[in-house]
């Protein structure tokens, strides 16, 4: 599966550190391509690493945050960087 783009690098770190576990509603606000379907086949991908994290959720309606960004190949040490970049660039 492709991942969709994120919509803003901004959301995409506050989602990472305020929620442990995410819904719909947080991967929706994630990326620009935000169907029904896409957003389960994310979820599903977030599953899989979630298995092999060896990582459990009490509600199978949310998904760990760590491993879905994991399973998406977004990683939050790069967001920050680039984010610390376009504010010293003033952007």
């Amino acid at each position: 599966m492709n991942i969709p783009q994120l919509k803003d690098i901004d959301i995409a770190i506050q989602i990472y550190y305020k929620y442990p576990e995410i819904t719909a509603k947080e991967i929706q606000l994630l990326f620009v391509k935000n169907s029904k379907s896409t957003i389960n086949k994310l979820k599903k991908l977030a599953q899989k690493q979630m298995i092999e994290d060896n990582i459990n959720t009490l509600s199978i309606n949310k998904v760990n945050t760590s491993s879905a960004y994991k399973a998406w190949g977004i990683d939050i040490k790069d967001l920050e960087n680039r984010r610390n970049k376009l504010k010293k660039l003033g952007l």
